[in-house]
């Protein structure tokens, strides 16, 4: 009998930042069925250095070029999100599957519009990135909740603290630039991707915000670095979030969940769970079994809903939702009253 030839899925990068390069590019090269066949970066000297580094053919500098290729099946996107929209829409009206790096888009206008291409386009697949954050013990938290561990949920707090911005002497970094990342702060729609998983959907936000260095280099930031936001979920849940990037020497990233009858901790900085019932006298770590534990297995995920016609998370559905946290939030803010979701 003779050897079934593989089908390779050619893939056309553009955008090849840090995740691209750490995650993406290894993980889409150690699939036998795929060929990195080009890519595009924001200035060509870059492109050919990924381009040499991994083994990529072709170099091109204009992403428009990259979507006539009927040589292409895949567009990888991994730019900046003001870039997201206008790719991801091109793609598919050229034909070719989409995974696109998150944030999903600049706002929820945005992400509206390129759901609503994907919807008319069912026969492509489309995926966006998911956060690392929980990735390994969110099924095993899940089942904690699903099982009662704490009993009925009274209210939650996430801190999500770090420096990163706190150098009033440095200059904008590109998720501080408006015209390039939009609406999206710090890891604020990162952590709604992750709440609406295993809590569900806000019903009511009220937000604050702040720019704590508002001059950079000449720049003026409007994108805040501190927000803090109160909120209502399904059951009476009450949400107390906090995120900071001018916080020095910050502590560990954490999502508390106090129930009635207990207490759990996920500590995304060490990727650990702790909890601890009525009773007891402190918090334990609850050790991820093997079967609830959850690797970064993003980039065959995708190729396998390519290959099987699936649809894979997170899906545009997903992104529109995180967008409208994230959206209601800059509401709340500006406006200064509370913000009801789902928005209009």
């Amino acid at each position: 009998m003779p050897h079934r030839i593989l089908k390779k899925w050619r893939i056309g990068i553009v955008g090849a930042g840090g995740i691209v390069r750490q995650r993406h590019l290894p993980g889409l090269q150690a699939l036998p069925n795929v060929q990195i066949a080009a890519v595009c970066n924001a200035r060509v000297e870059t492109a050919k250095k990924v381009a040499d580094e991994f083994n990529i053919p072709e170099v091109l500098d204009d992403w428009a070029d990259l979507l006539v290729r009927r040589d292409l099946d895949i567009i990888w996107i991994g730019t900046p999100p003001h870039l997201h929209a206008p790719i991801t829409i091109s793609a598919l009206e050229a034909g070719k599957h989409v995974f696109c790096q998150a944030r999903m888009a600049m706002n929820l206008r945005e992400g509206r519009e390129m759901l609503s291409a994907a919807q008319g386009r069912p026969h492509l697949v489309t995926m966006l990135c998911p956060p690392p954050h929980g990735m390994r013990g969110g099924k095993f938290i899940q089942k904690l909740l699903r099982d009662g561990y704490a009993g009925e949920l009274w209210h939650f707090r996430l801190n999500a603290f770090n420096g990163v911005f706190s150098d009033p002497l440095a200059p904008a970094h590109w998720r501080q630039r408006t015209e390039l990342s939009g609406l999206n702060v710090l890891t604020v729609g990162i952590y709604a991707e992750v709440i609406q998983r295993w809590l569900g959907l806000p019903r009511r936000l009220h937000a604050q915000m702040k720019v704590s260095v508002p001059k950079r280099h000449g720049y003026t930031v409007h994108i805040p670095d501190l927000v803090q936001v109160f909120g209502q979920w399904p059951n009476g849940l009450a949400g107390s979030l906090e995120w900071s990037g001018v916080a020095q020497f910050a502590p560990d990233e954490t999502l508390t969940l106090y129930g009635r009858d207990g207490t759990l901790v996920y500590n995304f900085t060490q990727d650990k769970i702790f909890g601890a019932r009525r009773g007891e006298k402190e918090l334990s770590e609850l050790v991820i079994p093997p079967e609830f534990e959850t690797a970064w297995t993003v980039e065959k995920d995708f190729i396998d809903a390519v290959v099987t016609g699936g649809h894979p998370e997170p899906s545009f559905e997903t992104g529109v939702q995180y967008l409208e946290f994230t959206e209601a939030v800059h509401l709340s803010a500006r406006g200064g009253h509370a913000v009801e979701l789902p928005l209009p």
